[in-house]
């Protein structure tokens, strides 16, 4: 039978490269994020060109109990769910303090409430099956306190913990949890997150296509995380030789204002 998977988030940025890269590899698709338009014409390109099948699910995940109204919906049609690619997120730039803290308890739903749910709720089907695979997208920012981007960088830590957590309970059980910690690429999130880009930045973003590919690629191998790109690699591994207050300075000089 062809395995399907759920690409959260799947309207732009990684979100599209994921699904474009499940698709060439004849599994079919349920694309879920707020808007639909972009991801009808996504659905229509998909299935033109490689023969899938493709579910479009607007829905906002960010709103309490999305997750578990998104498995009914699923259940109610019998759609059973293989790979589950927990990519739906956002971030928010500037100070704490000068952020509606609406603004970071919606980023905080999404990013930690959802992505939990979403695993848990998938997760059981699979456990049961003794099959499945979960992908989790965390940051690189999760493995520093992050000034300027302190909740997200913190949401993000949380996605990698868990993830990597994750990853020994369930393999027993027969299901795969790998974590995908990107750098800096060339998504919509600085738009969204109204983030500067600093000229250091810029020079370690990276295309969207490879990062995909690395996440899908280390799930395929049984991975419990992965860093995509050489430099991103390094920035992780410098962390656990310099002192926490050096990172913190660090990623202001890298991050900008």
């Amino acid at each position: 039978m062809r395995k399907r998977a759920l690409v959260t988030g799947a309207s732009s940025g990684l979100g599209l490269e994921f699904a474009d890269l499940l698709a060439a590899q004849g599994v079919d698709l349920v694309l879920a994020a707020r808007r639909r338009e972009p991801m009808e014409e996504l659905a229509a390109d998909l299935r033109a060109r490689y023969g899938v099948d493709v579910v479009v699910l607007p829905i906002d995940l960010a709103a309490p109990g999305a997750a578990v109204r998104l498995k009914e919906t699923l259940d109610a049609s019998s759609t059973h769910i293989d790979i589950l690619v927990n990519n739906a997120g956002y971030g928010l730039h500037g100070e704490f303090l000068d952020t509606p803290v609406e603004r970071t308890a919606d980023m905080i739903q999404l990013n930690v409430t959802a992505l939990t749910e979403l695993s848990y709720v998938f997760g059981q089907d699979m456990a049961a099956r003794g099959s499945g695979k979960i992908l989790l997208v965390a940051s690189l920012l999760a493995y520093q306190p992050v000034p300027g981007f302190a909740a997200y960088a913190a949401t993000k830590s949380y996605v990698l913990s868990f993830g990597e957590a994750l990853h020994d309970e369930l393999r027993e059980r027969g299901v795969v949890v790998t974590t995908l910690c990107p750098g800096h690429t060339e998504t919509g999130f600085d738009a969204a997150a109204d983030a500067p880009v600093s000229p250091m930045l810029r020079r370690m973003t990276m295309k969207p296509r490879p990062v995909a590919e690395a996440g899908l690629d280390a799930l395929s191998r049984g991975k419990a995380s992965v860093i995509a790109g050489f430099m991103n690699k390094l920035v992780a591994f410098s962390n656990r030789l310099t002192p926490r207050a050096s990172q913190r300075a660090s990623m202001r000089k890298v991050l900008g204002p």
